[in-house]
């Protein structure tokens, strides 16, 4: 069994003259950054590795979380393969994950994650909302078998306010 958590990093500022990799967040996007991670935190699921675009506003997405969940810091890690907006790139991310991992959180960007989570999950989602997270499970041993999967939560920020 392999679980996939994807979130979409929270809601960025547009109002600053930086190139797309350096947007940062907005203070919206850091409040609901911490309360979608408190609601995960709930659940008590600990993900084996946490990968992140290396785009700021997925980055400090992803660094709220790792604080929230105290996680060890030596299990998280960057990826350009995730600074991907089709979901293709993304896909082939996942596939070539290492096979020894059964739960992975990944930090990205839209479209990509609505579109995955949509070819991938038993649920369809018109869009994945900033700080949107999404678990899917699939009922595989490899991740390069990854295709169809069962959309096991869903946490969006709207719900929890």
């Amino acid at each position: 069994m392999k679980n996939l958590i994807f979130v979409r990093h929270g809601k960025s500022a547009w109002n600053y003259d930086v190139n797309d990799k350096d947007r940062p967040l907005k203070e919206r996007g850091i409040n609901d950054g911490l309360l979608v991670s408190g609601k995960f935190k709930t659940l008590g699921i600990t993900p084996d590795a946490i990968y992140s675009s290396p785009a700021n506003r997925a980055l400090h997405t992803c660094t709220i979380f790792l604080r929230k969940l105290k996680y060890d810091l030596e299990k998280f890690r960057l990826s350009e393969d995730l600074y991907e907006f089709s979901g293709e790139g993304v896909m082939e991310f996942v596939h070539n994950l290492d096979d020894s991992l059964e739960t992975v959180m990944i930090f990205g960007h839209n479209y990509a994650f609505t579109n995955v989570v949509n070819q991938w999950g038993s649920e369809s989602i018109d869009n994945v909302p900033t700080t949107g997270l999404v678990h899917l499970q699939f009922d595989i041993d490899f991740w390069k078998s990854a295709k169809q999967g069962k959309t096991v939560r869903t946490i969006f920020p709207k719900h929890l306010k």
